[in-house]
């Protein structure tokens, strides 16, 4: 029997709901999108809310991880902050986007990592933003060489056998003399008409690169890396590309054309299909050396050591191979 004063809920068919039941379901539901939650992001620790993580980017890794509690099973430290292995200096931008939908990135924080931990968290309405801002960045690097200053600068923050990549950069003209520049990986760079004299590109990544009218007299080259490369009236006298361990510098496809290599310590280099046309070769060992297929035509090969070179194949139309320490075989099959 209900009292004057009281409140008759009258429900047909449907299951009886307490009103404040309901509103308690309601703010524990609101609650589960706006507690507060720790991220531990390669070290650094991220405190934010779920909503945070959820609502700008509804799609995204962050909003699956954590939309509901535990789902992921997501691993936590003794401080129970979520654990993600992830750059926190590129995620810090990322979050704060999430925040105020904003893309502000602070002084001396790369761009493309920024971009590349978008890309890996799924938001991909920072991502397209991120790749536009890179778009319009991107023809004033094309267009401006990397002057030595800039260069020393990078060398002396990175560790000498870690790889610095300066992969399609341009140092055109630049004077990168007697530089220590092991390891670094050129590919696909313009370093044309550069001074590489006497510099150490031991085991350098040069790939594709444009070295035409570069020095690089006296440079060493162990174990360099110049597949198709072009460094066409390059200059390359005095060079050492052998490497007592026996790593070899593979130097196939490449563009030699009018190279002065004159006097190189070359054992064993690999230069199989390379172009050397008109290029000076005088007094170099090429011991051991592949050169099959190679077109040396008018090359001048005086006092060269080829023993053992394998030269099948090669064009020696019009080659200069007067003063040879060793006679040519049968076996080398040239053309």
């Amino acid at each position: 029997m209900a009292r004057d004063d009281e409140v008759l809920y009258v429900s047909e068919g449907d299951p009886f709901i307490d009103p404040q039941n309901e509103a308690k379901v309601t703010a524990d539901q609101h609650g589960a999108h706006t507690d507060w939650l720790t991220l531990n992001i390669g070290g650094r620790p991220f405190t934010t809310t779920r909503s945070t993580l959820v609502s700008k980017e509804p799609e995204s890794m962050l909003a699956h991880m954590f939309r509901e509690k535990d789902v992921w099973g997501n691993k936590q430290d003794e401080h129970g902050a979520y654990l993600i292995d992830r750059s926190p200096e590129y995620f810090e931008p990322i979050l704060n986007y999430l925040r105020h939908g904003q893309l502000i990135i602070n002084e001396g924080i790369n761009i493309r990592g920024v971009l590349e931990e978008a890309r890996f968290f799924g938001i991909e309405q920072l991502t397209e933003q991120l790749e536009a801002a890179i778009k319009n960045i991107q023809p004033a690097e094309d267009h401006s060489p990397i002057s030595r200053k800039e260069f020393v600068r990078f060398l002396l923050a990175t560790p000498t056998k870690s790889e610095l990549r300066c992969q399609g950069l341009n140092f055109s003209g630049a004077d990168l003399s007697r530089l220590d520049l092991r390891y670094i990986n050129f590919k696909m760079a313009n370093l044309s008409r550069c001074n590489l004299t006497h510099a150490n590109l031991c085991c350098a990544n040069l790939e594709r690169a444009d070295l035409s009218g570069a020095n690089l007299d006296g440079a060493n080259l162990q174990g360099v890396k110049m597949l198709c490369s072009n460094a066409e009236g390059a200059s390359l006298k005095g060079c050492n590309f052998e490497d007592p361990s026996g790593l070899k510098a593979n130097l196939e496809g490449a563009n030699l054309k009018g190279v002065d290599l004159e006097g190189s310590q070359m054992t064993g280099v690999n230069l199989r299909v390379a172009t050397l046309k008109n290029a000076t070769l005088k007094n170099c060992n090429l011991r051991g050396a592949t050169l099959a297929g190679t077109d040396l035509e008018n090359c001048d090969l005086s006092g060269c050591d080829l023993q053992e070179a394998n030269l099948r194949g090669s064009n020696v139309k019009g080659a200069i191979f007067e003063e040879m320490l060793t006679p040519l075989h049968m076996s080398q099959s040239v053309r």
